[in-house]
């Protein structure tokens, strides 16, 4: 559902190609909701289709226009400013992770929210922001602060992702094997301590039974695969054939 997402709405946007990288950063991560506000260009504008990609259709296609910030955001119960820099202004200053998390609860709750990102050259004038409830700010090197309008859109978007995503934070990819089981790591290491008790590995006799621990526990840390418990035991074989040999 498009209106369980917020609008994001482009004030002023001066290049089509802006608008269509703005619209490819959006689709990326789930958004379709476009708001222009008096394009400079003029809508529609071929560069932001060319730029946009296969995010046209879905994004660009569905976008509305509008005359002036009041009318794009009318219908909205809160709107976040995105801005990088200080405004004498007194309002809620959040990082993009806390806005986003905060635009979730509001749209849960049945609101419509917006989030405004400036003309290229400008960003933001002081009256556009006063029409906002709170601000984004995108924590940057405050010695190069400059973002372009589809890198700020894209960081936002983002971060709406994020802040909905069930994903694992990490996962192993086993190309096709799977994990092998406690009995074939402790195979595998029966294996290794033959073959080296065979070679006189475990010198002094003092310390031998440290060393095995030190082998067990390495095998215990690794992910070892199936298949590379087959590879490390077929290792050993051939080291073997060629001693023998």
């Amino acid at each position: 559902m498009t209106d369980a997402q917020p609008a994001f709405v482009l004030v002023r946007p001066q290049m089509g190609e802006n608008i269509g990288a703005a619209a490819r950063a959006m689709l990326n991560f789930g958004l379709s909701r476009m708001r222009l506000v008096d394009p400079r260009d003029g809508w529609p504008n071929p560069r932001a289709v060319a730029m946009a990609s296969g995010a046209a259709s879905r994004v660009l296609d569905h976008a509305g226009v509008f005359a002036t910030l009041p009318e794009a955001v009318s219908d909205c119960a809160y709107v976040f400013a995105t801005t990088a820099r200080s405004r004498d202004l007194t309002k809620p200053v959040m990082t993009p992770e806390r806005a986003m998390e905060h635009a979730r609860a509001l749209i849960a709750s049945g609101q419509k929210v917006a989030i405004l990102f400036g003309p290229e050259r400008t960003g933001l004038e002081n009256p556009d922001i006063v029409r906002a409830n709170a601000i984004i700010s995108i924590p940057v090197n405050p010695e190069f602060a400059s973002l372009n309008l589809g890198q700020a859109v894209l960081l936002c978007a983002y971060e709406w992702l994020r802040q909905g995503d069930t994903r694992p934070a990490e996962v192993l990819e086993l190309a096709g094997t799977e994990l092998a089981p406690a009995i074939e790591i402790e195979r595998l290491g029966d294996h290794f301590e033959e073959r080296l008790e065979e070679a006189g590995f475990f010198f002094p006799a003092t310390k031998a039974e440290g060393m095995k621990l030190n082998l067990r526990n390495l095998w215990s840390r690794m992910p070892l695969t199936r298949a590379d418990v087959q590879t490390l035991h077929g290792a050993l074989r051939q080291l073997l054939r060629k001693r023998d040999g």
